[in-house]
């Protein structure tokens, strides 16, 4: 599969929104629906207004994305039915040629996503009981070292 990996523009919007919503329901059971609708209005409303770096295939549809904050990795979705094709990795990797250091929070019900970071070599530095909002999502706090690129 063909990556190729671009900053976002007003026009993705909408699109990122949407690959956000069918990953997180089709991954994400753990969440309430009042939360995922919460979670939703959240992005919905600050997605415009920040740099997103897309995932894009040869057929120019968004695939992935990921918010990078300097280095912490503010979010990481990659279309539920494309996984384990490099996608993720491809943004990872892209994340590591701006930066050696990363870090990332991810929610410890998110197996998929946890197996994902710790077979990329990120390491567990702590973990919380609840999430940054203080819902009962516990997230696990995790930082990328490793001198060696993805």
């Amino acid at each position: 599969m063909t990556i190729t990996i671009r900053r976002s523009t007003p026009s993705d919007s909408q699109a990122i929104i949407n690959l956000w919503h069918d990953t997180v329901k089709a991954t994400h059971h753990f969440l309430s629906n009042e939360d995922f609708h919460l979670i939703h209005q959240e992005l919905s409303s600050f997605i415009p207004n920040i740099p997103v770096i897309l995932a894009i295939n040869s057929q120019k549809e968004i695939i992935g994305f990921m918010i990078l904050n300097e280095n912490h990795i503010e979010a990481l979705f990659i279309n539920h039915t494309l996984r384990k094709q490099g996608i993720g990795k491809a943004l990872i990797a892209h994340a590591l040629s701006q930066h050696a250091h990363l870090t990332t929070t991810v929610n410890e019900q998110n197996t998929q996503a946890v197996d994902f970071y710790k077979h990329l070599g990120f390491q567990q530095t702590h973990r919380t009981d609840h999430d940054q909002q203080n819902r009962p999502y516990p997230l696990l706090y995790l930082t990328y070292t490793d001198k060696k690129q993805i």
